[in-house]
C-alpha cells in the first residue's frame, strides 16, 4: 500500500487544528498526519495530540513556514505528500483526488486552485486579493506559464519533487519558490479548483500583507535572476544600451557634421553606459551556461532519486 503523509505546518491554530485533523482522517484514513508546531504560544500541539492515533507531533523552532517545510521534507519519507494549512480554509474533500494523481504518476505537484473558485468572495482582505493576482501575473509572464494560483498552501507532491527541492525561503514565500522550481525543472503540474472558506471567527491570519508581500516579490526577482539569467541580465543590458544611444547619438551626429566633439563628458558617459551594457550581456551569457549545467546535474540527481524510491 502506498504511503501518504499529510503535512500540517502550524503556528497558533488552536481554534481550528482539531477539526482539520479530523476532516483529513476521514477522507484519508490510512494516511499518517504530521503536525509541525512552529513556536505556537497557544495550545495547538496539545490539542493536536488529543485527536487520537496516527498523529505525529513534531516541533520546528526556527520561525517561518519555509523553515517548517524544509524540516518536513527532510525528515519524512512517503509516496505522496499532501500539504495543507492548519487554519481550516481548505476543504478535505479534494484530498483523495489530489493524492491519487500523485500516486498514479500523473503529476509531480498538484495545486489546489482557490482563485478559480470562491477565494475572491470569501477573502475579506482586498490587498491579499490584489497580491495574489499580481504574483500570478508576474510569474506567468516571466516563466511563460499559465498557473492560476501561485500562493495556495494546498498542494500534493511526489517523492521525487520533495527530495530534490532545495528549500531556500524561510517564510510565506515558500509557495512561490515551489511553483517556480517546478516550472523551471519541468515537473508535471496539475491544478484542481478547490473551494476556499475564510478563517472562522477567532482565527487570525499570520500573513502580513505588506511585509510578506514584499518578500514574495523579492523572491520572484531573485529566482528570475537565478533561473533565467540571460533574460534578466539581457533586460538590464538593453536598458543601459538605450541610455548609451540616447546620450551618444547626438554627439556622433554632431561629429559627422562638423568634425568636432564638443561634448566630451556626454561622450564619456555614453561610453560608460555602453561598457556596463556589454558587461551585463557577458554576465548573462556566462550564468546561462552555469544554469544549463546545473539543470543537467539536476536531471542526474532526479534519476538517482527515482531509483532509490
Amino acid at each position: 500500500m502506498s504511503k501518504i503523509a499529510v503535512l500540517i505546518p502550524c503556528y497558533n491554530e488552536s481554534k481550528t487544528i482539531a477539526k482539520v485533523i479530523k476532516d483529513y482522517q476521514k477522507v484519508l484514513p490510512s494516511a499518517d498526519i504530521y503536525v509541525y508546531d512552529n513556536n505556537s504560544t497557544d495550545n495547538t500541539a496539545q490539542i493536536a495530540k488529543s485527536t487520537g492515533g496516527g498523529i505525529f507531533i513534531r516541533y520546528e523552532y526556527k520561525q517561518g513556514k519555509g523553515n517548517v517545510i524544509r524540516s518536513m521534507f527532510k525528515q519524512i519519507d512517503a509516496d505522496c505528500y499532501l500539504m495543507i494549512d492548519g487554519d481550516d480554509t481548505y476543504p478535505a474533500e479534494n484530498a483523495p483526488e489530489m493524492c491519487q494523481l500523485i500516486l498514479d504518476k500523473k503529476a509531480d505537484m498538484v495545486i489546489g486552485d482557490r482563485l478559480s473558485s470562491t477565494y475572491f468572495q470569501e477573502n475579506k482582505r482586498p490587498f491579499h486579493n490584489f497580491g495574489n493576482v499580481l504574483v500570478r501575473s508576474l510569474i506567468n509572464h516571466l516563466f511563460h506559464s499559465n498557473i492560476k494560483d501561485i500562493m495556495t498552501g494546498y498542494r500534493a507532491f511526489s517523492y521525487e519533487f520533495v527530495k530534490t527541492f532545495p528549500v531556500l525561503s524561510k517564510g510565506f514565500e515558500i509557495e512561490t519558490e515551489m511553483t517556480i522550481h517546478a516550472l523551471d525543472k519541468n515537473f508535471l503540474l496539475k491544478e484542481i479548483p478547490v473551494d476556499y472558506r475564510d478563517r472562522p471567527k477567532g482565527s487570525v491570519s499570520k500573513l502580513n500583507t505588506y511585509k510578506d508581500g514584499y518578500k514574495v516579490l523579492k523572491t520572484i526577482a531573485r529566482l528570475f535572476k537565478e533561473y533565467k539569467p540571460m533574460v534578466f541580465f539581457g533586460y538590464i543590458s538593453v536598458f543601459f544600451f538605450i541610455i548609451s544611444l540616447l546620450f551618444g547619438t547626438p554627439v556622433f551626429i554632431e561629429y559627422f557634421k562638423t568634425g568636432l566633439v564638443l561634448k566630451f563628458p556626454t561622450l564619456i558617459f555614453a561610453g560608460f553606459m555602453l561598457m556596463i551594457s556589454m558587461l551585463m550581456l557577458i554576465c548573462g551569457i556566462i550564468l546561462e551556461v552555469v544554469v544549463k549545467k546545473n539543470r543537467q546535474l539536476f536531471e542526474y540527481v532526479l534519476i538517482n532519486t527515482k531509483r532509490r524510491s
